[in-house]
């Protein structure tokens, strides 16, 4: 069904493409950990700009609240979405159980990380995009496991928190601690790489009242996404932060989303890497709504 919708879209012209390649992506989500990630994984898969090679589940087992099988959860909820976007071609692959190994041979390779490697090696006129929106295990075993691929890939991550006057990254946020030792691995490689950290990403607050008003009975999937909401572990909450979606609707939107280089410090690899300073929340919030509820309203 993806694949049909974006063929259409790609023979009514170029302008609703924007000229633009069609860019390979994999979304590599722990999706299983809380509300945000449902909605950004949806938005992500219906993006007729991108090809989506790849769903990978991501751990967060070292959470206070984690579940017994934390990527397993995640491969789970993965597999559902799919299944109510009826999108049977994009693989959903497990990730690492665990976060990387403390010494020796620290990779965590899983169905995931070799995903990201052979997409990698077979990437030739554009890079491979890759959003990861939690612990970066899959990803830092996969270059771990083939070092050559660092130059093959993009890496958008949704993680940190930075101080862009005093230009000071700290790494105490939870997709950090989930694998900090892949966070050490990312920003000591040549990866190119761009971080969302997370009080740029924390702006996205949706509330509840006008999110159930534009999504009830809509569809089914619209309605799941609710009842995410309503269910969680933490349910009761008036106004959720949706930092996933954050992310996602900055790689798709770019022009909504103001990036600027910065020089990392000696002990997190300094180089130059992109830090993602402000976002047009309300931009990415109606286009959500707007676009997902058209997608929905077009699969039955």
């Amino acid at each position: 069904m993806k694949k049909l919708i974006l063929l259409l879209l790609c023979a009514a012209g170029p302008q609703l493409l924007g000229h633009a390649q069609t860019q390979k992506v994999i979304i590599d989500a722990d999706t299983g950990n809380e509300v945000d990630d449902l909605y950004a994984v949806v938005r992500g898969l219906i993006e007729p700009s991108w090809e989506v090679v790849a769903l990978n589940a991501t751990q967060w087992q070292a959470s206070q609240w984690a579940t017994e099988k934390s990527m397993e959860d995640s491969h789970r909820l993965n597999d559902i979405l799919l299944a109510y976007l009826k999108i049977s071609d994009v693989p959903s692959n497990r990730g690492a159980n665990n976060r990387l190994y403390d010494w020796g041979s620290k990779t965590q390779t899983s169905t995931a990380s070799m995903a990201i490697v052979k997409a990698a090696l077979k990437s030739q006129n554009q890079k491979l995009t890759i959003i990861a929106l939690g612990a970066l295990t899959n990803v830092a075993s996969a270059i771990l496991d083939e070092p050559s691929i660092t130059d093959k890939i993009r890496l958008y991550w949704l993680g940190s928190l930075y101080d862009f006057e005093k230009q000071a990254m700290s790494n105490t946020d939870f997709n950090s601690v989930m694998d900090i030792q892949a966070v050490d691995v990312i920003l000591n490689s040549d990866v190119e790489l761009h971080i969302i950290p997370n009080n740029v990403s924390g702006k996205m607050i949706f509330n509840w009242d006008q999110t159930e008003s534009k999504l009830r009975g809509r569809h089914d999937l619209a309605d799941y996404l609710l009842d995410r909401w309503y269910n969680h572990v933490d349910a009761g909450i008036d106004n959720r932060t949706i930092w996933d979606l954050a992310l996602i609707q900055a790689v798709i939107h770019p022009e909504w989303a103001e990036e600027v280089k910065i020089m990392t410090s000696k002990e997190r690899g300094q180089r130059e890497i992109w830090m993602y300073r402000d976002i047009d929340t309300q931009k990415m919030q109606d286009e959500f709504f707007t676009t997902t509820l058209k997608y929905l309203d077009n699969l039955d």
